[in-house]
C-alpha cells in the first residue's frame, strides 16, 4: 500500500515579492502565487495567511509549513526573538516576527530559515547538489546571499552566514562607492541587482551584455566564490537568482575569473571536476526559491513524524 505524501505549505518571503505554494513535492505543486512583499508586514503576512487558508479549503489541510525568508534572521530557538527578521535595511521589516505569526495561524510544524539556506536544501534534495554532502548555494538578486552545506548539514554559528556583506578585493581602477546602505562596497553593494540598477540607471535585466558594468560585477562574484572555495572546499557551487537567470553569460565569465583568481594555488578542476560542472546554475531553475520553502516544510514534517513515533 502506497502512503500518500503529506500536503505542505511553503512561503518564500523575498525583499520584493513573496511566493506562496501548496503541494506535496516538486512534481505536485497544486497552486502557486506571487504577492508583493511591500513595506507593511501586517498586510503582507495577512495576505499569506488568507492565501494558504483559501487553498486549504480547496485541497485540504497542510501538515507542515516552510518559510524561507530574506534576512538577517534570528534562528536561535532559545532566543526571545527567534523567528524574527532582525537588522534588515528593508523599510518596515526591521525586527518583525514572521515564523511565530505564521506558525500560530496554522498550528502545524513549521521550519523557518533564510531563503538561501532553503534553496540550498532544495538543490540538495531535488536539484544540482543531489548526492553531495558539501556544496554552496549563492543567490544574486535584489541582494546577495550564500547558503553553505558541510558534511550534509547547513552551516550555522551564532546565526547564519552573511557572505553577501563580505568586503573583498576590488578591481584597482573601480572607485564606484557601492550601493549597500550599511557597507557601501561589500559584495551586495557591488554585484546585487539593486547595486547594478543603481550604477547603471536601469534594471540589471535591461543592461546590455557588452556593458562595462558587468566587469566589476563578475569580478566581485568571482572574489566571493574564491573565498567560498578556500573556506569550505565545496564539491559544487550553485549560482541562482534573478541577475544570473537574466544574464546566463555572466556565469561563464565568473568561472574563468575564479580560476584566474586562484592562480593555480588549488588545482580546482583536478579536485572537483571541470569548471563548467563545478560552478553551475540551479538544477531546479527559477523554482529553486519556492521549492526551498517546500524543502523546509518537508523537513518540518519529517522531524515531527520522527518525534511522534519516538
Amino acid at each position: 500500500m502506497t502512503v500518500p505524501r503529506p500536503l505542505l505549505g511553503g512561503v518564500e518571503l523575498g525583499g520584493t515579492k513573496c511566493i506562496c505554494l501548496i503541494g506535496t513535492c516538486p512534481a505536485d505543486i497544486r497552486e502557486q502565487v506571487s504577492l508583493p512583499t511591500g513595506n507593511d508586514p501586517a498586510v503582507t503576512l495577512g495576505r499569506i495567511v488568507d492565501q494558504l487558508n483559501s487553498w486549504q479549503s480547496r485541497h485540504g489541510p497542510i501538515a507542515a509549513l516552510g518559510i524561507a525568508s530574506f534576512g538577517p534572521l534570528d534562528l536561535v530557538k532559545r532566543s526571545s526573538t527567534y523567528g524574527y527578521i532582525t537588522s534588515t535595511s528593508k523599510p518596515g521589516w526591521r525586527f518583525v516576527e514572521v515564523a511565530g505569526h505564521l506558525s500560530r495561524a496554522f498550528g502545524v510544524p513549521t521550519n523557518f530559515d533564510t531563503d538561501v539556506n532553503g534553496a540550498a536544501m532544495a538543490e540538495g534534495r531535488w536539484g544540482a547538489a543531489r548526492g553531495l554532502d558539501d556544496f554552496a548555494y549563492l543567490t544574486v538578486g535584489t541582494g546577495v546571499g550564500v547558503g553553505l552545506v558541510v558534511q550534509g548539514n547547513v552551516v550555522y554559528g551564532f546565526g547564519h552566514p552573511e557572505l553577501g556583506h563580505a568586503r573583498l578585493a576590488r578591481l584597482t581602477d573601480d572607485d564606484w562607492p557601492g550601493a549597500c546602505a550599511l557597507h557601501r562596497d561589500c559584495v551586495e553593494g557591488l554585484a546585487s541587482g539593486t547595486a547594478i540598477a543603481a550604477r547603471a540607471g536601469i534594471p540589471a535585466e535591461q543592461l546590455p551584455a557588452n556593458s562595462p558594468i558587468w566587469q566589476p560585477v563578475a569580478h566581485t562574484l568571482a572574489q566571493l566564490l574564491h573565498t567560498i572555495v578556500l573556506a569550505t572546499a565545496p564539491r559544487r557551487i550553485i549560482v541562482g537568482g534573478g541577475v544570473t537567470q537574466s544574464r546566463p553569460e555572466l556565469l561563464a565569465r565568473v568561472r574563468g575569473l575564479v580560476l584566474q583568481s586562484l592562480n593555480g594555488y588549488l588545482e580546482l578542476e583536478a579536485l572537483a571536476g571541470p569548471i563548467d560542472g563545478y560552478i553551475v546554475a540551479p538544477g531546479l531553475g527559477a523554482q529553486v526559491g519556492p521549492l526551498g520553502a517546500l524543502a523546509l516544510a518537508t523537513d518540518a514534517y519529517q522531524s515531527a513524524s520522527r518525534a511522534a513515533t519516538g
